[in-house]
């Protein structure tokens, strides 16, 4: 079992930065990949960042490439998404999620078992 619980959310003026951070309970936290997800008003969940069990391989969606960088830190159990040149299309509630270890980088939704309660992240243009 794994609980994940995000914070760092708010609000941001377009091209500013903003750093979510996602902190999970359980000892299995080093041996799961773990992603980010968005989801905006009227739209379907979307991925956004997916970063494997070590942290030494990442996946990110075409748009935010080059603008978000994910990490984990599996000491503290913690996972980061800094967010860069944001845009006014960034904002969106913002879930951690947890996948089972046998895969690497999903980027799936229906892939991962555990998904935080979500934040709140608003670029205002």
């Amino acid at each position: 079992q794994v609980q994940l619980v995000e914070s760092g959310g708010g609000l941001v003026q377009a091209g500013g930065s903003l750093r979510l951070s996602c902190a999970a309970s359980g000892r299995t936290f080093s041996i799961i990949p773990m992603g980010w997800f968005r989801q905006a008003p009227g739209k379907e969940r979307e991925f956004v960042a997916a970063i494997s069990r070590s942290g030494g391989t990442r996946a990110y969606a075409d748009s935010v490439k080059g603008r978000f960088t994910i990490s984990r830190d599996n000491a503290k159990n913690t996972v980061s998404l800094q967010m860069n040149n944001a845009k006014p299309e960034d904002t969106a509630v913002y879930y951690c999620a947890a996948a089972p270890s046998a895969y690497l980088t999903p980027t799936r939704d229906r892939q991962y078992d555990y998904w935080g309660q979500g934040t709140q992240v608003t670029v205002s243009s």
